[in-house]
């Protein structure tokens, strides 16, 4: 399947593909200051402190933006995982119109988790909220990063939803499993 839109997926899937690094540079560093520090006490010096506060949660916030950027990208890719094994046995006719039914459950799914996050950040702009941790980081920033990688998911099983659809009004007979966004 073609999407138009693929290079803004591989744009999620590059940002959350920034965010895993910055996950192991960060706790690449703080284990190298646990070193340095041992180190130095050992050979009889004081302990430099070299420590990265709130590196939990950064880790945390940095995870969930990897985890909903990745989404779209990941699907357009063929990566999540489906279960097949009642549709696989389908003629190419039926499992047009199966696939057009499963693409609209999981975009309904989607909108509705879109809508919601989308007042959710909302809130935590207007009440200002912060996280709870040694560091106060406003929420609206990870929340920023899972509606974003929501929306796109959105857009990729619309562009999906649209082709099936389309193959499945039209030549219905002819549908393989490319047609379904998924090799």
């Amino acid at each position: 399947m073609r999407y138009r839109l693929r290079p803004l997926y591989d744009l999620g899937g590059y940002l959350a593909a920034a965010c895993l690094c910055l996950i192991c540079t960060l706790i690449t560093a703080q284990i190298l200051g646990r070193i340095i520090d041992r180190v130095a006490t050992q050979v009889g010096g004081d302990r430099i402190g070299l420590a990265i506060p709130g590196l939990a949660e950064i880790s945390g916030f940095l995870l969930v933006g990897a985890s909903f950027l990745g989404l779209a990208y990941t699907f357009v890719n063929g990566g999540h995982i489906r279960v097949t094994l009642l549709i696989g046995r389908l003629s190419p006719a039926p499992r047009a119109f199966f696939e057009v039914f499963c693409l609209s459950i999981a975009l309904a799914l989607c909108l509705y988790l879109a809508w919601n996050l989308y007042w959710l950040l909302e809130d935590s702009i207007a009440f200002n909220e912060t996280s709870y941790g040694l560091l106060r980081i406003p929420l609206w920033i990870p929340q920023s990063a899972m509606l974003a990688g929501v929306t796109l998911f959105c857009l990729a099983l619309i562009e999906a939803w649209l082709t099936t659809l389309r193959t499945a009004m039209t030549r219905p007979s002819a549908f393989t499993i490319d047609d379904s966004g998924h090799e």
